[in-house]
């Protein structure tokens, strides 16, 4: 970790070389009129929107929808098998009826599946609007992988055994419901007097306004978590009856959200934008591109980071530039060489390719005083938006 001196807090990096984008990103918050402590970035960071992509902060009084993000609640969900060894046959039959039962992309369910869906805990009808207007789409969405970095994986564990691994978000009720927010933000800054720039993209939320955001996004949080888990029984049942298996309980993780926290004796709300909680003894999920592991590991609790880590390996170009600068065949070669069944199939899918995230393994290098590695999972087979 290194220390980067700014005219308002320090900026804790875990990313020895973070692109200048992040850095600048990193700075207006730490002059953030909200902000305390320190900014954090996590070594899989890189600009985002507003706050870097790997960011925590700890904000009193105030939530920043831009440092929550756009794919409220987007996590990960993984279980795993009683099975050793899966053969490429058999893998081969359930990954297409994977892609035939759980949409992609921008597909939604033809069915909807509105038991599924969380319950709205509120009578008043101030809090929750935006998933009250979206109610029947979202009953459509659940259940559904969405495209981007989001994936469902088979992989083989150093345990011996076979795993299941999901990476998805809140889908389009959780797009929505950010952006609601943020406009709503962007309306409580200008006519606040508070210095913060327009062109920074951290407009606040403060009294009712953040605790009607806080009520709408933790729906999407647990939207999230039932579209994880959605999915999860939708592979789980394929598999169990294809291959005559069983599954164990699964550890689902978020990694886009705010939430109150205690650190250095006060109350924040604690910002991770494509960033993971840590706590000590609390199992994660990090994953690398569909070419490199997946790791499971248990937080150290490190107050330097308010108890974070890493949510991925973390993108090393943007999505236009990978496909504009990778080559087709040297990804597709390696990830050939690898005996993965991947989803590099054109020009278009470069921007998933592996050359375009950070090293996963040099990420986990970064932050061994934040979390211990407890397992890590090989991919064989992956399914994409």
């Amino acid at each position: 970790m290194i220390k980067i001196p700014t005219h308002g807090l320090t900026i804790y990096s875990w990313d020895p070389t973070l692109e200048q984008g992040a850095v600048d990103q990193a700075r207006n918050l730490a002059l953030h009129p909200y902000a305390h402590e320190r900014i954090c970035v996590m070594p899989d960071g890189h600009q985002g929107f507003g706050m870097p992509i790997g960011g925590v902060a700890a904000l009193k009084s105030a939530i920043i929808p831009n440092a929550v993000g756009y794919d409220i609640g987007c996590g990960m969900r993984t279980s795993r098998c009683d099975l050793t060894e899966i053969t490429k046959q058999d893998l081969i039959e359930v990954l297409k009826e994977i892609r035939t039962d759980i949409p992609v992309g921008f597909s939604h369910r033809d069915k909807p599946m509105e038991s599924y869906l969380p319950k709205i805990p509120y009578i008043d009808s101030k809090y929750c609007n935006v998933v009250r207007d979206r109610w029947d789409s979202a009953a459509h969405e659940i259940g559904t992988l969405g495209g981007g970095n989001h994936f469902i994986e088979i992989q083989k564990g150093d345990d011996g055994h076979i795993y299941v691994t999901i990476h998805s978000g809140s889908r389009n009720v959780g797009q929505k419901t950010a952006k609601f927010y943020n406009d709503l933000a962007k309306e409580e800054t200008k006519s606040s007097d508070i210095n913060i720039p327009k062109g920074w993209q951290l407009d606040v939320l403060t009294g009712d306004n953040l605790h009607i955001y806080f009520s709408e996004m933790n729906w999407c949080l647990e939207f999230a978590r039932a579209n994880r888990f959605l999915m999860m029984e939708t592979v789980q049942d394929i598999m169990e009856r294809k291959l005559n298996c069983e599954f164990e309980s699964a550890l689902d993780i978020h990694h886009n959200y705010a939430s109150l926290e205690m650190h250095y004796g006060n109350n924040y709300w604690i910002h991770r934008k494509g960033a993971t909680a840590a706590e000590k003894g609390l199992l994660g999920i990090i994953p690398g591109s569909q070419g490199s592991p997946t790791y499971i590991v248990k937080g150290r609790g490190n107050e330097s980071s308010f108890s974070s880590c890493s949510h991925g390996a973390g993108r090393k170009m943007g999505r236009e530039v990978a496909k504009k600068t990778l080559k087709l065949d040297e990804q597709t070669a390696l990830l050939d060489s690898m005996g993965i069944m991947h989803s590099v199939r054109g020009v278009r899918d470069l921007d998933e390719a592996p050359g375009a995230y950070k090293d996963i393994d040099a990420v986990m290098a970064l932050q061994q005083d934040l979390v211990s590695i407890e397992n890590k999972l090989i991919p064989i087979a992956v399914v994409k938006g």
